[in-house]
């Protein structure tokens, strides 16, 4: 019976630890993952806003619900492993800039994505995937600076993109 109380009265001094911490942390931050992928702008463009056509290769979302546009832009929901997220295009000037917004008040998270497409010499397209994001509960905000890491989506996601297009040739990293 000690021992019970002694680890629950652990178990809550951890939480509220994290709790104090993910507090402490700023809410907002900027992440940004850049890779070179082997195509056309056109094509990656055409991967990267086809959202019906996700589940066929993001590794990351199961199904894809199209939703009725807002101000003429699109807007869905994808579904993956931790639940459903409502996305809708905030920008977008086809083939080199869009820009994603979460749409979805109820979530503890929030924010834009930007992504940037750049021909370069030789071939190939450099993309850059900035996120511009809210986190509200300072567990998750935790969570995600000192446990997955604010680029963890991202990484999962030009991932699934490159082998896609068959092939990363270098991945940076920048954070802010």
């Amino acid at each position: 019976m000690k021992w019970a109380l002694m680890t629950g009265a652990g178990l809550v001094a951890v939480i509220a630890i994290v709790a104090i911490i993910g507090a402490a942390l700023p809410r907002s931050h900027t992440a940004s993952r850049s890779t070179r992928i082997n195509g056309s702008p056109q094509a990656i463009w055409a991967a990267i806003t086809e959202v019906e056509a996700f589940p066929d290769w993001r590794s990351d979302v199961k199904k894809v619900e199209r939703l009725q546009d807002r101000d003429g832009r699109p807007v869905w929901v994808e579904e993956g492993p931790t639940g459903r997220m409502t996305l809708a295009v905030e920008r977008s000037e086809p083939p080199r800039l869009l820009v994603l917004r979460i749409a979805d008040p109820d979530l503890p998270y929030g924010g834009t994505w930007t992504y940037e497409l750049s021909p370069q010499p030789g071939g190939g397209v450099m993309l850059s995937v900035t996120e511009d994001g809210e986190i509200y509960n300072p567990i998750f905000r935790f969570m995600a600076r000192f446990v997955f890491g604010y680029e963890a989506t991202m990484d999962t996601y030009l991932a699934s993109l490159a082998a896609r297009f068959e092939g990363t040739r270098e991945m940076t990293r920048k954070k802010g």
